[in-house]
């Protein structure tokens, strides 16, 4: 079997001390769990009337056998029947109780911790997406989410468990409290088998929880459609096989190890309580004999006994089960605590109604570190440290003017920093220096909200999610009408290829959008920006993948989607661009020429080469993108 590291198990015990001393994750915890503290009373006070009702059932049992049963007194026998029974019928009322106070508060933490982890990765800057792994991520919002949730039975179980002692030890000690002592004497087993195997089972369970989190990334991204058709394209599905067999038997071996262990901790457990109970009845039966207990106290004390060994049990887990939930929170916490680097500043104003003037001032732009935007634990090694270094500069001291309603051309070779310079608009990254503005404002000084709103983007590859085309399209505009979805289609001629499938609008594209094609796909993206109605359209190389007959039609689609707005136009084809107000020409993140087409032609530089390089010289036949300049 194929040998698969699992980052971060390595980490475990130490994770674990970490979690047993975490008071501020505790302090954390109860901050998600402070809204339902009425119910948290209800429940603690259900539980409390439960430990003192399940205490009473011996007491009645004895008082069976020594005073109904020799006395022949059928009158007591009833009433004792009778207590019983509504001892029972209690004992399962306040069960019912507290397990809907206990499921609610619990469903209610898992909800409010997803929905803080969601919102929270949403604001994420896109830098965490390119590193993060999304299977450890989904990780996170289920497994973990779930383990955290496990805090409050695990909590309410304590409590439970120590009114019990408490109540069971008083009658026991009422009893007889030379037997009591004798039941007491094995309780140092169960703490040293709590700290030699406690831990141990608690490690193994956050193993499990790492290898599952890296088989789920594996499925994650062999699942969807495009890793899916890399799979067959390079002919591994044997190979895809082979590797999942090696995660999958990593999470079957701990698995198997942590039900071994598990069973020699509680089955271990069990024998040192059985032990105890045994020397219960030895030592009752010697003073029954002797004539210092009655056989009513005995059965009571065995019955106690069990009652006492039970709850030792589970605090003796419970520890292990808390150390768990914690280790859960703390993943969760550390996802809440990266800091998103986009944010709205203290007073940021709401860009009303912008006219699409854009201004790139003296830009200088390098990637930030992936200490300051990822979670090691997220990545694919772990048990790598992220780098503290920001990467080389992408864009070197960038400046230039787009007027409202201008259609400025961004060309150069690959990796030039067109796409990147783009970027900086809506702020999918913030400048290292300089200053990018929208009708003057600073883009920093804007609302998010605003400022998205204002721009739209036509991507190389567009996404559309697994949902209908009329879903696809309202994702811009949620209140669109049936007739503003049809005249944005129409606009971007697409509403024929639309209206000719048999559940028209109401198609599922499928995921990212594999039933559409390219054209139709690229199409559909420009139908939701014109819904959108932006002042300032960037596209990025929106028809370099297309071919002739498709780019015509995308094309026409884009003379709408440009007309009246401001466009920022990253040119793989050069030819469509033609007729920019002004090409910018980007190598090694500067501007190293600008000008019209005719200009930089006739100056023979950069934009020459790579249009000879392209077109052999020769003029290809403009699209009407390149006349709407």
């Amino acid at each position: 079997m194929e040998d698969v590291r699992f980052p971060g198990h390595r980490m475990d015990l130490a994770e674990l001390e970490a979690a047993q001393v975490g008071r501020g994750t505790l302090r954390r915890a109860w901050g998600f769990a402070r809204p339902y503290r009425p119910k948290l009373i209800g429940y603690l006070a259900t539980i409390a009337v439960t430990a003192v009702v399940g205490s009473l059932p011996p007491m009645v049992f004895r008082a069976l056998i020594d005073r109904a049963v020799p006395h022949k007194d059928l009158t007591l026998v009833w009433w004792l029947f009778a207590a019983a029974i509504g001892l029972a019928l209690g004992q399962t009322a306040l069960g019912l109780l507290g397990r809907w106070y206990g499921s609610f508060i619990g469903e209610g933490l898992i909800f409010d911790l997803r929905t803080a982890l969601y919102q929270h990765v949403q604001r994420m800057p896109v830098d965490f997406f390119t590193r993060t792994q999304t299977g450890s991520l989904l990780s996170r919002l289920s497994n973990d989410v779930l383990g955290a949730q496990q805090t409050v039975g695990t909590l309410a179980t304590v409590i439970s468990d120590v009114l019990g002692l408490i109540t069971t030890l008083v009658l026991m000690t009422v009893l007889s409290w030379e037997v009591t002592l004798a039941s007491l004497l094995v309780v140092p087993g169960f703490i040293f088998l709590d700290r030699r195997l406690g831990r141990r089972l608690a490690a193994l369970s956050r193993k499990r929880m790492v290898i599952n989190a890296d088989m789920s990334t594996t499925m994650t991204e062999r699942f969807n459609v495009a890793g899916a058709t890399l799979v067959k394209l390079f002919g591994r599905p044997a190979a895809e096989a082979d590797d999942f067999a090696g995660r999958a038997g990593a999470v079957r071996d701990s698995g198997v190890e942590l039900a071994v262990v598990g069973r020699i901790y509680y089955g271990t457990l069990a024998l040192v309580g059985s032990l105890g109970v045994a020397a219960v009845y030895l030592l009752g039966a010697r003073a029954v004999i002797h004539g210092s207990l009655t056989v009513g106290t005995l059965v009571a004390l065995s019955l106690y006994v069990q009652k006492l060994y039970g709850p030792l049990t589970d605090l003796a887990s419970a520890r292990v089960d808390l150390l768990t939930a914690l280790v859960s929170f703390d993943r969760v916490f550390e996802v809440l605590d990266a800091q998103a680097a986009i944010r709205e500043r203290p007073g940021a104003i709401d860009l009303v109604h912008p006219a699409g003037a854009v201004e790139v001032r003296d830009v200088w732009f390098r990637y930030p570190a992936a200490a300051d935007v990822s979670i090691a634990s997220l990545e694919s090694d772990a048990s790598r440290a992220l780098g503290a270094e920001p990467s080389d500069w992408i864009l070197r001291g960038v400046s230039f003017t787009a007027r409202p309603g201008e259609l400025i051309a961004l060309v150069g070779p690959s990796g030039a920093g067109k796409t990147t310079l783009t970027s900086l608009l809506p702020r999918l990254h913030d400048v290292s220096s300089g200053v990018v503005s929208i009708d003057g404002h600073d883009v920093r000084d804007l609302t998010l909200q605003s400022l998205t709103d204002a721009i739209g983007v036509v991507s190389q590859d567009p996404h559309l999610f697994h949902d209908t085309i009329a879903a696809n399209l309202r994702y811009a505009k949620p209140e669109a009408t049936d007739v503003e979805l049809v005249a944005a289609c129409r606009s971007a001629r697409i509403h024929e290829v639309i209206a000719a499938l048999p559940e028209g609008y109401d198609t599922l594209v499928g995921e990212r959008g594999y039933r559409l094609s390219g054209g139709e796909k690229q199409r559909l993206a420009i139908a939701r920006v014109l819904l959108k109605d932006p002042v300032v359209v960037v596209l990025d190389e929106a028809t370099s993948h297309l071919d002739s007959e498709n780019e015509a039609h995308v094309q026409r689609a884009l003379s709408a989607a440009l007309e009246q707005r401001t466009s920022l136009v990253i040119a793989h084809r050069l030819s469509t661009v033609r007729a920019a107000k002004e090409i910018l020409v980007l190598d090694a993140g500067r501007i190293v020429d600008r000008g019209t087409h005719n200009e930089l032609m006739q100056r023979g530089g950069l934009y020459a080469e790579l249009y000879a390089t392209q077109l052999g010289g020769e003029d290809a036949p403009e699209g009407p993108m390149a006349v709407s300049g």
